[in-house]
């Protein structure tokens, strides 16, 4: 993944939980619950757009030795021998666009993006960033706040750790699971500006997971965010 994919992973990689309660974000959400707590999406690699004849768009051509680096590179994010090592490296075999590091980091530009956009009842930047499913459960939850007349107000902090927890293929499915650790500030506020949830001023630590999938297959080269939850 290049600079280019960083931009697109950015923008479409998809979201989740903001509040304590993380679990709930995907079936129904009060606007009352605390930050979340710990835990990403749908990350995007940019392909050469398709030419107006038609033809078929090749892939861009990998210097001799990159999958051998890339491979390597897992060694360092994932314990050799382990499940998730054997899964990940599967998955660079796979898609010869997938770069763990680049993912990583994607993720978390991804998390802040999203986190901040609930926050803000942005619905504009969720639709684009997350699947419909999920969309749905959060656009839920904003409607839910407005209809009380409650606005949260957050501060995003910064994220401590990101790091996969899970990798699969299933038949042509890549699925990838990353547990986020960051730090957040949020506070919910009645209609009338009363403080009704959250702090304003203290810091909370969340530990947020979020799982990915994309086709390996597809010409898209987007992964959208699948399922959520928080880490107890």
């Amino acid at each position: 993944m290049g600079s280019n994919d960083f931009i697109t992973l950015f923008f479409l990689v998809a979201a989740v939980l903001i509040f304590l309660q993380l679990r709930s974000v995907l079936g129904r959400r009060t606007g009352n619950e605390k930050p979340p707590e710990t835990y990403v999406s749908r990350e995007a690699l940019k392909t050469p757009a398709a030419a107006d004849d038609g033809k078929v768009v090749t892939l861009p051509r990998r210097e001799a030795g990159e999958e051998d680096q890339r491979l390597t590179e897992v060694d360092a994010l994932a314990k050799p021998g382990t499940e998730l090592n054997d899964a990940l490296k599967s998955l660079i075999r796979a898609d010869v666009s997938f770069q763990p590091k680049e993912f990583l980091n994607g993720a978390k530009m991804a998390y802040e993006m999203i986190v901040m956009a609930f926050a803000d009842g942005d619905r504009k930047t969720l639709k684009g960033l997350l699947s419909k499913e999920v969309f749905e459960g959060f656009d839920a939850a904003i409607r839910e706040r407005e209809t009380r007349g409650e606005v949260v107000k957050s501060a995003f902090v910064g994220i401590d750790k990101a790091a996969f927890t899970q990798a699969a293929l299933k038949q042509s499915e890549a699925q990838v699971t990353v547990r986020i650790v960051s730090q957040l500030i949020s506070a919910t506020f009645d209609k009338d500006g009363k403080l009704i949830d959250g702090d304003q001023e203290a810091v909370a630590e969340v530990t947020d997971i979020w799982t990915f999938a994309r086709d390996v297959r597809s010409k898209d080269p987007n992964w959208k965010l699948i399922a959520t939850e928080s880490e107890q």
